[in-house]
């Protein structure tokens, strides 16, 4: 009998000691659940000091130690204790203070900031939580040297190292992707993204990245969407205001052996609101799948879809403004968006110094509206009214491209070499039909229009879009990074009239080119850990948009406008690694900028400007001096000026015309000052809770280029509180509570100067935010 016993505790023994040995474990990020990659594992209180890193599933094998040690960039350092015989899962949570954040925009691979000679900034999963944000302005607004200014409804425009402006200096991507192609610019795009699934943002601000588009010029932002989580997670929550505003999100996902599958979106409604005349209703959905064939080859597909249908009450006159009536002056414009985006890309790693990727993707894209921007009032030479008109009309383009990247790390001064291309065909059509407006002129209000089913543009545009770019990165002494990168960029418009001859200025068919050369030089120099240096030099252009060339209300022709930016900066941390800051100084010399102009009307159309010049210093200062507080200061001063400016303008007294020339004088809606300051508060004897004030700063500026016309800016206040259960019946539970505008404010995100006066877009006032969420999550 005991020789029985002894046999089976022998054929036992190396299972039992295998099961001692050895920790198998996946670790994931606390708020996405997505698997990480790279995290070291090491053992603690052991005479060895052994260690290893997850894969790209996250996952780890490692010998047994009563405590393992996890660590990873940007994320709180883990102390665990395994239980023999159990897979250990773990979830790190971001740090407050990331002193190397790692991003992804600067060539489409994960990398420390500190490699990148740009100004580049990130916005963490945490921050996007904590936020809680109803639109992407809320996020946006934090990034220094941003301010994407609110329109409403979840539209927008923007400035980044320019004057708030409608035109199309800025380049909207979705994991690398533009949203729109180039030449279809819209100020609005980004309501074409589903906020519910972005996992983090990164904005380069000038056009400094050799990878990206060249008219990128004040800045590109790039937007990454959640990844299939290990195992299985999901999540659902609702939100609603005092305003009426309602929002139902929900999205989950899971893994199973080599096959990932993410889904999610929101619906959001607004009837009734603080604004008159405002109403909208969104739909946002996407889906990605993964499927790893094996540790080399990987395939990512995904697909989004958002739907708009807004009203769009327009700006108000100072009078409805400053009694806060914000009553609209007709109610008949709109604005309805569908947009769908689908794109398949497949990875191979040939071998650790090789590796390339190929996406094919697809657009579908329609906007129509009835613009409020283009109701305009006809008078007479002495200014007394004659009628009002209008316009109805609809935009759509359809994409078929491919985007290819291939990189080489090189023995030779320890260089990597990327090189690729990029393919955008986008075949678009545009028509405007000519509106007759009812006008009541006691109450300064239109009642109704007619549509007279004339014609006032119909074109279709064969555009295609091709790029080559090529990036090299040398490494030839410890401390310097040298990168020096060439794109090269070719427009081509194919324009088809639709109006006949005798209906249209334009002929029946024509074609325009645009192209350049696009060099870009930049290096970094670390003088110690966590404190560097870069300066880089970069060019961009900005082709003329398809309704610039072609539109029946363009006056004059327009050309592209090129950029040279000039560029120096840093980083450092302080304070025992407690401070962490990050400067940019830019100087960004256009030629022909094209800058949008009043007309008699009250209409715009743009123009090319001879010269401008636009000068700034940006920074973002971040201070933990404890791991439960976060503190942030993150701000830019700006200084954008006419080098080279004029308009010809008409005496209708007389019939003459006249030059007014506007060199020197600081371009309009331009501030010079732009501030965001936040301090968050996670205390620890309350897990799960935050409460996070936050200040918003805009200083004044000129509404009209002869600086004769002044708008004071604004400050505002906002608070956001929130406590997630983390343990017992209710974890995963969650409520949250936002404060905007906190103090009642009368502001404008934007003021407008013409003849008649000013114009302003109204911003909300105090508005409550009550939210309740649920999520789980579990690692197989």
């Amino acid at each position: 009998m005991y020789q029985k016993i002894l046999f089976f505790i022998f054929l036992l023994l190396p299972a039992t000691l295998l099961a001692q040995t050895t920790v198998n474990g996946t670790v994931t990020d606390a708020i996405t659940h997505e698997p990480l990659a790279g995290v070291t594992i090491s053992l603690t209180n052991t005479a060895e000091h052994q260690s290893t890193t997850t894969d790209a599933k996250g996952r780890f094998n490692i010998a047994y130690a009563p405590e393992l040690r996890l660590s990873y960039m940007g994320y709180i350092t883990q102390i665990v204790t395994p239980i023999s015989g159990q897979n250990l899962n773990v979830s790190l949570s971001p740090a407050p203070l990331d002193l190397q954040p790692v991003i992804i925009s600067a060539s489409r691979e994960a990398r420390s900031r500190q490699d990148a000679p740009i100004a580049i900034s990130k916005l963490s999963s945490v921050q996007i939580q904590d936020t809680k944000a109803t639109a992407l302005y809320q996020l946006l607004n934090k990034v220094a040297g941003v301010y994407m200014v609110n329109l409403g409804n979840e539209q927008h425009t923007m400035a980044i190292r320019q004057p708030i402006t409608y035109n199309a200096l800025y380049l909207y991507m979705e994991d690398g992707l533009p949203i729109r192609p180039t030449g279809i610019f819209n100020h609005n795009s980004l309501y074409e993204i589903n906020m519910s699934s972005v996992r983090d943002i990164e904005v380069i601000k000038g056009p400094a990245s050799s990878l990206y588009g060249s008219n990128a010029i004040g800045g590109a932002i790039n937007f990454f969407t959640q990844n299939p989580p290990a195992g299985y997670a999901g999540r659902v929550q609702l939100q609603g205001d005092n305003f009426h505003y309602r929002r139902v999100d929900a999205d989950g996902g899971f893994t199973s052996g080599k096959f990932g599958l993410y889904a999610g979106g929101y619906i959001a409604h607004q009837k009734d609101s603080w604004q008159d005349y405002s109403d909208f209703d969104k739909y946002s959905g996407n889906i990605k799948t993964t499927y790893q064939f094996n540790d080399r080859t990987r395939l990512t597909t995904s697909a989004t879809y958002n739907y708009l249908n807004t009203q769009t009450p327009g700006s108000l006159d100072s009078a409805k403004f400053y009694s806060r009536t914000y009553g609209a002056n007709q109610r008949f414009t709109y604005r309805k968006v569908k947009a769908f985006r689908a794109s398949s890309r497949l990875e191979h790693d040939w071998d650790t110094r090789n590796q390339t990727f190929v996406t094919l993707f697809y657009r579908n894209n329609s906007t129509a509206q009835l613009p409020s921007y283009f109701i305009s009032d006809v008078r007479n030479a002495q200014g007394v009214y004659q009628s009002s008109n209008g316009q109805v009309n609809d935009q759509s383009f359809q994409s078929y491209g491919l985007l290819a990247q291939h990189r080489v790390d090189l023995d030779f001064l320890r260089s990597r070499l990327i090189a690729g291309v990029y393919v955008d065909n986008s075949p678009s059509s545009y028509y405007a039909q000519y509106l007759n407006i009812t006008k009541d002129l006691a109450r300064n209000y239109y009642t109704s229009f007619t549509n007279t089913g004339t014609y006032i543009d119909d074109y279709r545009i064969k555009l295609f879009n091709t790029a080559a770019y090529a990036q090299y990165e040398m490494n030839p002494i410890d401390p310097l990074r040298i990168v020096m990168g060439l794109r090269y960029d070719r427009v081509h418009y194919g324009f088809r009239n639709g109006l006949p001859p005798s209906n249209t200025k334009y002929k029946q068919q024509q074609t325009n080119d645009f192209n350049i050369v696009a060099p870009k030089l930049g290096l970094t120099y670390k003088l110690a850990d966590h404190t560097g240096l870069y300066a880089n030099y970069s060019l961009g252009f900005q082709p003329p948009e398809t309704g610039d060339l072609f539109s029946s209300r363009q006056r004059t022709p327009l050309k592209q406008a090129t950029f040279n930016n000039y560029e120096v900066g840093g980083w450092f941390a302080a304070l025992n690694n407690k401070l962490y800051t990050e400067l940019s100084l830019y100087d960004l010399e256009g030629r022909n900028e094209i800058i949008s102009q009043l007309l008699s009307d009250n209409t715009t159309q743009n123009q090319n400007a001879g010269a401008t010049r636009h000068r700034g210093v940006e920074y973002a200062v971040t201070y933990a001096p404890i791991q439960q507080l976060a503190l942030r200061l993150s701000g830019t001063n700006a200084w954008h000026t006419y080098k080279e400016y004029s308009e010809v303008r008409t005496n209708y007294a007389t019939g003459k015309t006249y030059t007014i020339v506007y060199d020197g004088n600081r371009m309009s809606n331009a501030p010079k000052w732009i501030a965001n300051a936040e301090a968050t508060y996670k205390p620890a004897y309350l897990p799960g809770f935050r409460i996070a004030p936050e200040w918003q700063h805009i200083g004044g500026y000129y509404t009209n280029p002869a600086n004769t016309k002044r708008h004071g800016g604004y400050d505002i206040y906002n608070l956001r509180l929130g406590y997630n259960m983390l343990s017992g019946a209710l974890k995963g539970a969650g409520i949250w509570f936002n404060v905007l505008n906190a103090g009642n404010k009368l502001y404008a995100t934007t003021v407008v100067n013409n003849q008649y006066g000013d114009t302003y877009s109204a911003a909300p006032p105090r508005t409550y935010t009550l939210g309740l969420s649920y999520s789980f999550a579990k690692t197989k």
